[in-house]
């Protein structure tokens, strides 16, 4: 039994007095060393004050520090649950929303009653597992007359006297057991699984379940009333359920009504809405445009729709739910007024309505005297139909009428006044309106940044007049809105005058007649090929050639262009496939150097003289650009050095002296190579007046493979002093210039060599001998 520091000081301070000093230590010993690592010397209170007397409060309090005296068991405060597996958590968080259910009754004593003397009342316990608390329900018992619901709220229960000290736990709950909560004694009989299966793994022994006795006044109601006959048979009409289930849920059909039998009728489209909430029926319309019918909201209001319809003129109060037997008691004062309802209801009209299991399609039901189709219906009626009735076939059927003939709508021919889309806008309405123009093609096609969408011909007239044969023209197709413009360059001394030839507009096809009903047909885009002869307003020309930006777009375009197509042409090139192995030998025959390509105009020749017409000159200019061999794009290096010497000109540039003189001094070696890196740094420093890209140009020309430069070569080549080169030629200057002049003659060769031995693979699959 452990002491408190107070007492530990006093009986050591008596101790000496008593004996000697070894005595003094044996006696000590046991106390020290068995408060050696004790921190709490707390006293409980175990006595106190009630209603101001001071009594005993509890004899079960610990000793000092909380160690319990001898022969005390501490007493729960929470149910004790077993450990698991996993980490141990707070029993708030492992057994929240865990519930023990147990079903119970109560024998609940009737003093000053004939008719019973005890009443069977069940409840349902539920135990927290989280926090031990309990609550009792009463289940609501109809037409009981006492107050059910919670019997007892949420809270900790204790237990019965004389261990009010103590609250209920797990440890107090099985089956076939009394339970005692405030005095009265509930009889547990049974419990739910989750419950069986928790008390079973905490060790706890389960009884087996009971049964809930009947209550003896309950039985004894059932059975009178169960013999009574009422007086008043009211019959349950009760569409709630109904309603609740299957409110905002309709059924829709897509019906017919054929009334083209009667006068001025035709067929008519109608749709059906079956709501499943109260089994109405409401049919719309479908009324289609400038049909003559004025916009009807409903075809049938909503209602139910009997099948064999119209019924006919019913009396006042026939048709009722209930039929009604009138009392009559005579005329004193004390008659009685009342009814009865007639429970063999005579005289009742029955009539049939339509409900979901009459609608299918292929029915045709009765719309109050008019037969409507039913031919299809949507989605959620067929999963509706699938689902109760097992019904798979939904095979429509066509409810839509054919469509009237059209009427053929003739103009007038075109008057020669205006325009011919003027002229046809006049006839179209009243109020004549402009010819809307393909805006957004115009949007679309429009020339913005170096895209032009112009199509660029070199053309010249079919003419036997000799002055006229060796003109040139320009012929520009503005993909925009479809113009044409020509122009013809001006040469000197050629005694024609050059210029515009046509201004910028559509040109009509040959051979149409004036003045006609329909629109003329112009001159398409696609009509337009190195070849073709196009007649613009009776003169002949033949299209020449055309420039880089013109082939490439319709090779882009092939869907458009098939003369562009490399697919269709090398298509056309297999259907030679008997002349493979003399066009191999001819075109061999012509490499002579064995550099497995031939120039253009050789591959022209071979190509149009094996094929016998087979290919246009645009199909083989195709051919040639996608067989050609690739060229140097580089700028020749005469023509770097006189821009370069022009440059240095202008800004008057000689410090080629002093540029020689640092590279020597950095040439330590004597290689007259210095790296290219500090070449290009050291003319940068010296302010050398080129740009850049032609620095870059000129360096590069005089690299060698180790990414070396001869500096005294390459300023040697700069001294335009020393070494002065040929100036460039200036462009020509033309006086008269157009809009849409073409500047640039293009060229007559499209591609300067062609490798013939890919076309050869590609086209026969001849591989290289």
């Amino acid at each position: 039994m452990g002491l408190d520091p107070t007492t530990l000081r006093s009986r050591l301070e008596l101790k000496p007095k008593v004996g000697r000093l070894t005595d003094w230590t044996t006696w000590v010993s046991p106390f020290l060393i068995s408060n050696v690592g004790k921190e709490k010397f707390h006293k409980s209170q175990h006595w106190g004050f009630c209603n101001n007397v001071s009594m005993l409060v509890s004899e079960d309090k610990p000793g000092i520090g909380g160690e319990l005296l001898f022969g005390q068991k501490m007493k729960p405060k929470y149910s004790a649950f077993p450990k698991g597996i996993g980490s141990d958590a707070p029993s708030w968080v492992a057994f929240d929303k865990q519930v023990l259910s147990f079903d119970a009754y109560l024998e609940d004593e009737v003093p000053d009653k004939s008719q019973e003397n005890y009443r069977i009342r069940r409840y349902k316990i539920y135990f927290y597992l989280e926090d031990d608390t309990i609550q009792v329900n009463e289940p609501e018992l109809k037409n009981s007359g006492m107050p059910q619901g919670t019997f007892i709220r949420r809270h900790r229960i204790s237990l019965p006297p004389p261990d009010e000290d103590q609250f209920y736990t797990v440890h107090h709950f099985n089956i076939n057991i009394d339970i005692i909560f405030y005095g009265r004694t509930f009889k547990i009989y049974d419990c739910d699984t989750f419950t069986k299966n928790f008390l079973r793994k905490m060790g706890v022994k389960l009884n087996p379940p009971g049964q809930c006795p009947e209550d003896p006044y309950m039985k004894l109601r059932r059975e009178t009333l169960d013999c009574m006959d009422p007086l008043r048979p009211y019959e349950s009409f009760d569409t709630l359920k109904q309603f609740l289930e299957y409110d905002r849920k309709v059924l829709r059909f897509f019906c017919l009504w054929d009334d083209s039998a009667s006068l001025f009728g035709d067929r008519r489209e109608l749709i059906l809405h079956y709501f499943l909430s109260d089994d109405t029926i409401e049919v719309k319309e479908v009324i289609p445009h400038n049909s003559g019918r004025d916009a009807m909201s409903l075809f049938l209001q909503r209602r139910k729709l009997p099948k064999y319809g119209p019924p006919g003129v019913y009396q006042p109060g026939q048709i009722t739910d209930r039929t009604v037997l009138n009392v009559y008691s005579g005329l004193g004062e004390n008659r009685v007024k009342g009814y009865l309802l007639d429970k063999y209801k005579l005289g009742k009209v029955d009539q049939e309505f339509y409900k979901d299991d009459d609608l299918f399609i292929g029915a045709t039901i009765n719309v109050w005297g008019r037969k409507v189709l039913l031919c299809d219906c949507d989605e959620f009626t067929k999963t509706y139909y699938k689902t109760k009735y097992g019904i798979e076939n939904f095979t429509s059927i066509l409810c839509k009428a054919p469509p009237p003939p059209k009427i053929e709508r003739k103009f007038p021919p075109y008057t020669g006044f205006g325009s011919e889309e003027d002229s046809l806008r006049s006839c179209i309405g009243l109020r004549p309106t402009p010819h809307q123009k393909n805006f957004r093609k115009f949007v679309e096609k429009d020339s913005y940044g170096n895209i032009s969408n112009i199509l660029r011909f070199f053309a010249k007239l079919f003419t036997h007049k000799c002055a006229d044969v060796d003109r040139l023209f320009v012929i520009s197709y503005f993909l925009s809105d479809d113009t044409i413009s020509i122009f013809e360059p001006i040469e000197s001394n050629s005694g024609i005058t050059g210029g515009k030839f046509l201004k910028r507009t559509r040109v009509k096809k040959p051979g149409q007649e004036v003045f006609k009903s329909e629109l003329s047909e112009y001159i398409k885009a696609e009509e337009l090929y190195i070849g073709a002869k196009v007649n613009v307003n009776g003169y002949l020309f033949l299209l020449l050639n055309a420039d880089k930006y013109t082939l490439n777009f319709m090779e882009a375009h092939s869907d458009k262009f098939p003369m562009s197509s490399i697919e269709l042409i090398l298509q056309k090139l297999k259907e030679e496939e008997s002349k493979s192995r003399e066009l191999k030998q001819v075109l061999r025959a012509a490499d002579s150097r064995l550099t497995k390509m031939v120039d253009y105009n050789t591959f022209r020749d071979i190509i149009m003289s094996l094929t016998v017409g087979k290919l246009t000159d645009h199909e083989v200019i195709t051919l040639a650009r996608h067989y050609q061999v690739p060229e140097d794009t580089k700028p020749d290096v005469n023509v770097l050095i006189a821009q370069a010497h022009e440059q240095l000109k202008k800004n008057a540039f000689e410090n080629f002296e002093r540029l020689n003189a640092i590279c020597v001094y950095q040439d330590r070696e004597k290689k007259t190579v210095l790296p290219s890196k500090y070449i290009r740094r050291l003319c940068k420093s010296s302010r050398l007046p080129l740009t850049d890209d032609l620095l870059a140009s000129i360096l590069s020309r005089f690299e060698d493979s180790k990414e070396q430069i001869d500096y005294e070569s390459l300023f040697c080549t700069l001294n335009w002093r020393m070494n002065p080169v040929p100036e460039l030629e200036a462009p020509s200057y033309l006086k008269e210039r157009c809009e849409d002049e073409w500047l640039g003659m293009p060229s007559p060769i499209p591609a300067k060599y062609i490798n013939y031995v890919r076309l050869l693979k590609d086209v026969f699959g001849l591989e290289e001998e």
